[in-house]
């Protein structure tokens, strides 16, 4: 890698020349993969890869008259300090939050490549074109303020960040949810049961840990093999199917982890208690975001636990 301060002329021509080009290509991916659900949003990046496009003209135009037709390849892995990026524009669906964030980075980090590669410039062309895209850089460094003009208006991005709401809560918190709920709940019959049978902490552990690992695969699978999201918007299925069974196996593990207490008693109070918290971690997530009321969803899952609970209590004292 080259030191930004070994570049030459033509060479830091060169790099502003790829990088802005590579910028244009970036903020394309990102208009297309917000269209679909975001197309206020999306117009806002087709104008920003425009513009990065006219920049790029601006630079090859001078890059002719200065050094010719000849353009060096030189990228920004090619030279120290550049920051490397995470290729989130690859990424689907696009969060909406972290398009925003790395768009602004992006213009942040092409404002000071101007201004540093302005001062390392003689040629009075060179260095004003430099300053002139520092300052254009800078002026939509703000994705916010960028995003306030005229395309997003408030009802647009009002409706946008709904959009997002209902998008985080069909890929995320429902499958996150439907585990939560059955590695808390299903899980209870077969705990209780082998802690009551064995009055063995171990036991009851082992058979807990069993369950809830079981319990995770079988969720996760199922969840992916659900549907693939495409016409419900619930998002990549393998994604789901992680977040599914990763909460299953939580719920299940939650509630069994003190049976690793030898005391058998001790270990079953806690138990309890840790069942009695997660129901009710349940009932706030639904409340808050499946729109439950938060009594009526309380209820429903209170009564659907001590079910759970009294059959593996009645099983393992059979």
């Amino acid at each position: 890698m080259k030191r930004f301060a070994d570049l030459t002329e033509q060479e830091i021509l060169a790099l502003a020349i790829a990088s802005e080009e590579e910028d244009s290509r970036i903020y394309r991916d990102f208009a297309e993969g917000l269209r679909g659900d975001f197309p206020a949003s999306a117009e806002v990046f087709d104008e920003m890869a425009e513009e990065e496009t006219h920049h790029r003209h601006m630079l090859l135009e001078l890059h002719r008259k200065k050094f010719g037709e000849h353009l060096p390849l030189i990228r920004r892995q090619d030279v120290r300090g550049f920051i490397s990026r995470r290729p989130v524009w690859l990424v689907r669906p696009l969060g909406l939050d972290k398009v925003r964030k790395t768009a602004e980075e992006m213009e942040f980090e092409a404002a000071r490549f101007y201004a540093k590669a302005a001062e390392r410039t003689t040629d009075v062309s060179v260095r004003k074109l430099l300053g002139d895209l520092a300052e254009a850089e800078r002026g939509h460094e703000s994705m916010a303020a960028r995003l306030g003009e005229k395309i997003l208006t408030e009802g647009v991005r009002e409706e946008e960040e709904r959009t997002a709401r209902r998008m985080f809560v069909l890929q995320f918190v429902q499958p996150g949810l439907i585990g939560l709920m059955d590695g808390s709940v299903s899980t209870l019959a077969p705990l209780f049961a082998a802690a009551f049978a064995t009055h063995n902490s171990w036991n009851a552990f082992l058979v807990g840990l069993a369950a809830s690992v079981g319990a995770g695969i079988s969720m996760g699978f199922a969840e992916a093999l659900s549907d693939d999201g495409s016409l419900t918007g619930r998002g990549a299925p393998w994604l789901r199917g992680f977040v599914c069974g990763l909460m299953t196996t939580i719920g299940g593990i939650g509630h069994t982890l003190p049976y690793l207490i030898p005391n058998f008693f001790i270990a079953t109070a806690i138990a309890v208690a840790v069942v009695v918290v997660e129901l009710a971690a349940i009932s706030y997530i639904r409340y808050r975001y499946m729109d439950s009321p938060f009594w009526s969803a309380s209820l429903q899952v209170a009564f659907g636990g001590a079910l759970v609970f009294a059959a593996g209590v009645l099983i393992g004292n059979s």
